[in-house]
C-alpha cells in the first residue's frame, strides 16, 4: 500500500466542538492505491491529541469498469481506537462495511454500526478492507475530522431482558437472522420489532455484521410477546457464522480466514458469551459467504436462508449427509448431531421478517431456555406463522419421542410416524426421510392441512424427519420448502423390548 498524500486542511475559524470553540476542526485527506492482492485488512493511522470530543470520518474510491467475469472494487471500512488493532478487538469501536460512506464517534453517540465514548488520546486506526480488487488497483481517499471540545458523559447502555412473560412450556417461534441500519440493513431497529410482531414471533435475534453497536438499540421495543437476543453475523473472508444469544456487549472478531486456523478460539468464545454457533447460509454463491471452516465447531447450521433457493437444497442435502455421518458413527451411544435452523436474512423491503423462522420448544420465553430448545435441536422450520406441525413416533407399548429427540426400541419393534400438518398451502405434499432417502411421498389429506402416518423399524431407519413442499415449478426438481421438522433418531436394540423414549407429547405444538 502506498500514500498518495496526506494533507492537513485546518477549518479555521469553523471548529464546531462543544466546548469552548478555542481549537478550529482539523481536517485531513488520505489517500493511496491498493493493488490486487492487498491484505484483507489496511490500517490507517490518525494521531488524536488531547481535547478532542468527536472523530468524523469519510470515504470514497473508484470504480472503475472491468470485463465481464472480472471483479471489481469494494472497499469496506471501520474504526480502531487507541487500544489497538490487535485480534480479539480490544480497541474496535465500530464497522460499517461498504454500508455507509462516513461515519463520527464521540462519548455520547455515534453513528449506528459504531460504538459512542470517549475519543482518548492517542493513535487510533481507520481500517480498510478491499474485499475485491479490480486489475488496476483500487485507489481510495479517506477524509478524517477531529472536531474539539468538551468531552459529554456517555450513557450507560440498555440492553433487552433475558426473559420475558411467553406462555410457560410452549412452542415459539423465532428468526435469528436480521439486519437494521446497525449494519447494511435498511430497517431501523423499530421497524424490525415491528416486523417481527407482524410476522407472529415471539423471538429475534440482533445479528449484525461485525458489530455489536445493536445491543444497546432496543430499548423500549421488546415486551411480554417478544424477547430480543443480542448477537453478531460474524462475517470472515472464508464465510459467515452467526452468534446467536452472545451476552449484551459481547464482542466476536472476524478478521481471520479458514486457513489461519483461528475459528475455534472466537467459537468457544461465542460459547463463553452464553451463545450458539451457527453458519449461515454455508453454501450462498456470494463472495466469501460459502462455508469454509467445517462444521465441527458449529451448534446448529442454518440451512434455509430466506426464500428457497437452490444454495438451500445444497445446505440441506449437506446437513443429512451429517445426520447420516452421525449415527453412522454413534457407536455405543448417541451420536452428535447438528439441528437444522432457518432464518431470513431480511434486509429491506420486500425482504420479509420470519420467512422463514425456527419453531422452537422452550420451556419459557427467554434466552437460556430458547438457546437450550435451539441446541437439542426440538424444533422445526416454517414459512410463516400460519403453518404449524406436530411430528413424532410411537412405538407399540406407547412410548413416544418427539422432534429431536430418541426412541429405544427393539430392531423389529414397529414404530408408527406421525406428522400433523396446519396452515400449509394447498399445492404442498409431505415427504418423510430417513437416513436411507425419501421414503415416503404423499399429498396432505385435506387442503393444506391433515394427518400423514407411517410405520417403519429403528432397523429400517435410524432417524426419520419430515418436509412439507410446494409443488415444483421446474420439472424434475423438488419444490420449495413449506415446513421441515429436526429429526427423531431410533435406537435399536437387538433382542430388547421398546424402552423409554422422552417426554411425551413433546411433538406437539399448543
Amino acid at each position: 500500500m502506498s500514500f498518495a498524500h496526506a494533507e492537513d486542511r485546518p477549518e479555521n475559524g469553523t471548529g464546531t466542538g462543544t466546548g469552548t470553540g478555542s481549537d478550529p476542526d482539523r481536517t485531513w485527506t488520505l489517500s493511496g492505491t491498493l493493488p490486487p492482492g492487498s491484505p484483507d485488512y489496511v490500517y490507517l493511522p490518525v494521531d488524536v491529541p488531547s481535547g478532542v470530543a468527536e472523530i468524523g470520518v469519510s470515504y470514497t474510491y473508484g470504480r472503475p469498469p472491468v470485463p465481464p467475469g472480472t471483479q471489481g472494487n469494494a472497499l469496506d471500512i471501520g474504526l480502531f481506537d487507541e487500544r489497538g488493532t490487535a485480534l480479539g478487538g480490544r480497541g474496535f469501536r465500530g464497522w460499517s462495511g461498504g454500508a455507509r460512506t462516513s461515519f463520527f464517534v464521540r462519548a455520547d453517540a455515534a453513528t449506528p454500526g459504531y460504538l459512542p465514548g470517549p475519543v482518548r488520546p492517542g493513535t487510533w486506526h481507520i481500517a480498510l478492507a478491499p474485499y475485491t480488487v479490480a486489475p488496476e488497483g483500487l485507489r481510495y481517499e479517506v477524509t478524517v475530522t477531529l472536531r474539539f471540545g468538551e468531552t459529554a458523559r456517555t450513557p450507560a447502555p440498555v440492553h433487552p431482558p433475558e426473559r420475558v412473560k411467553g406462555r410457560g412450556r410452549a412452542w415459539y417461534r423465532g428468526d435469528c437472522h436480521l439486519h437494521s441500519t446497525h449494519s447494511d440493513g435498511r430497517r431501523t431497529p423499530a421497524e424490525v420489532a415491528a416486523a417481527a410482531r407482524a410476522a407472529g414471533l415471539d423471538f429475534i435475534n440482533s445479528s449484525e455484521h461485525n458489530t455489536i453497536s445493536a445491543h444497546a438499540a432496543w430499548d423500549g421495543l421488546w415486551g411480554d410477546d417478544l424477547l430480543i437476543l443480542t448477537g453478531e453475523e460474524i462475517t470472515t473472508r472464508t464465510g459467515h457464522v452467526l452468534a446467536v444469544g452472545t451476552d449484551p456487549g459481547a464482542f466476536i472478531d472476524w478478521r481471520y480466514r479458514a486457513r489461519d486456523q483461528r475459528f475455534g478460539r472466537y467459537a468457544r468464545q461465542v460459547r463463553r458469551a452464553g451463545g450458539l454457533v451457527v453458519p449461515a447460509h454455508p453454501h450462498a454463491t456470494c463472495i466469501g459467504c460459502a462455508w469454509k471452516f467445517g462444521l465441527a465447531e458449529a451448534d446448529a447450521v442454518e440451512v434455509w436462508n430466506g426464500p428457497w433457493t437452490p444454495d438451500d437444497e445444497v445446505a440441506l442435502a449437506e446437513w443429512d449427509n451429517a445426520l447420516g455421518a452421525s449415527v453412522r458413527n454413534a457407536g455405543d451411544g448417541p451420536g452428535r448431531w447438528l439441528p437444522a435452523m432457518g432464518n431470513s436474512d431480511a434486509h429491506r423491503e420486500p425482504d420479509r421478517v420470519g420467512h422463514p423462522q425456527t419453531v422452537v420448544l422452550a420451556e419459557s420465553l427467554s434466552r437460556r431456555a430458547v438457546l437450550a430448545g435451539i441446541r437439542a435441536g426440538r424444533s422445526y422450520l416454517a414459512e410463516s406463522a400460519a403453518l404449524s406441525l406436530s411430528f413424532g413416533v410411537t412405538d407399540g407399548r406407547g412410548r413416544h419421542a418427539g422432534i429431536g429427540e430418541r426412541l429405544r426400541a427393539a430392531a423389529d419393534a414397529p414404530v408408527t410416524v406421525r406428522l400433523e400438518v396446519s396452515g400449509a398451502a394447498a399445492d404442498c405434499t409431505v415427504r418423510l426421510v430417513t437416513d436411507q432417502g425419501v421414503l415416503l411421498t404423499a399429498p396432505l389429506p385435506g387442503s393444506g392441512a391433515g394427518v400423514v402416518e407411517w410405520r417403519t423399524t429403528p432397523a429400517h431407519g435410524a432417524y426419520v424427519r419430515a418436509e412439507v413442499r410446494h409443488a415444483p415449478t421446474v420439472p424434475g426438481l423438488p419444490g420449495a420448502f413449506a415446513a421441515l421438522t429436526n429429526p427423531v433418531f431410533l435406537d435399536a436394540e437387538d433382542g430388547v423390548a421398546a424402552t423409554a423414549g422422552h417426554a411425551a407429547g413433546a411433538g406437539t405444538e399448543h
